[in-house]
């Protein structure tokens, strides 16, 4: 499948977050609001920033299917990296204010007994995320979209909330009524948390970070291509779901620009097996060995 077929097949996972979170969001705020409860309220305001970050993904996303221009020769894939960057300073400012909020509330003891309807909610909200989150992990390793996948997590911290939310909500109807309180705190730390994740893998990967793991398996992927007899340098680095790796080899200096040519071919094939979103650029360079040398003295 073609590469920017995959970024369209991204833009499902953001459309179908962004249409449960508007329906999760309004929900929870209002039952929140209308069922005295903090907490319930402080998770609909953490749908309110999903909806922001999906809405951040799926431009994005579709900006990252602009082919390359004269200006862009790589593309505009690193678009779908900096959505996501934007992303999570908006989450850590809701953050910061569901905290204060809840920080207000149990500062002046404004404690009140939530209805079940809240609870139910909450349950209801926490196994439907849930779902969305397992369906776009599926689509995040099909597609090898970091965007795709910090939105998937984001999911799953999102349905923990939930369930988190109706612990609180159900610990306050059964009268320990400070919990909800409580609660709607915690979600604040967790928006916090998920926010910060989020900025470090995208900071990571724009500022050219790249999994050490994924260094070593790449490197023993081409010294097992035959004819290659030493890896002097290999440098990766993410552009959207692409992996770009430049690679410097060594192989016999007798060997003819078809022969070397073919060998950085083979390269390429393997690499790409293991990783189809790769993009491999082979820099060869002579080996001489003892009888080279002498012969080249002559």
């Amino acid at each position: 499948m073609d590469n920017y077929e995959d970024l369209k097949r991204g833009e499902r996972g953001a459309w179908l977050s962004i249409i449960v979170y508007i329906l999760l969001a309004t929900l929870k705020i209002v039952i929140g609001s209308l069922g005295n409860s903090d907490a319930l309220q402080a998770d609909g305001l953490n749908n309110t920033t999903d909806i922001i970050a999906s809405v951040a993904l799926l431009i994005g996303l579709k900006i990252s299917r602009i082919p390359p221009d004269e200006d862009h020769l790589y593309g505009h894939r690193r678009t779908e990296t900096i959505s996501s960057l934007l992303a999570s300073f908006i989450m850590f400012l809701v953050g910061i204010e569901v905290i204060w909020r809840s920080f207000l509330a149990f500062l002046h003891q404004e404690f009140a007994t939530p209805s079940t309807l809240t609870a139910i909610v909450a349950l209801f909200s926490g196994i439907v995320m849930y779902i969305v989150y397992l369906i776009n992990n599926n689509l995040a390793k099909k597609v090898d979209s970091l965007a795709v996948k910090a939105a998937a997590y984001d999911n799953r911290s999102d349905a923990y909330v939930s369930f988190g939310t109706f612990i609180g909500i159900s610990g306050a109807i059964i009268g320990i009524t400070w919990l909800d309180n409580v609660t709607a705190f915690l979600v604040g730390l967790l928006i916090i948390y998920t926010a910060w994740k989020i900025f470090y893998d995208a900071a990571h990967t724009l500022t050219d970070g790249f999994d050490i793991r994924k260094i070593e398996a790449i490197h023993t992927i081409i010294a097992d291509v035959p004819q290659v007899h030493e890896i002097r340098d290999i440098k990766a680095r993410m552009n959207g779901n692409r992996i770009w790796i430049d690679a410097t080899i060594t192989v016999k200096a007798d060997l003819n620009v078809a022969q070397s040519h073919a060998i950085t071919e083979k390269i390429e094939t393997a690499i790409r097996a293991a990783y189809p979103n790769a993009y491999t650029l082979v820099h060869i360079e002579p080996y001489f060995d003892s009888d080279d040398k002498v012969n080249s003295d002559q």
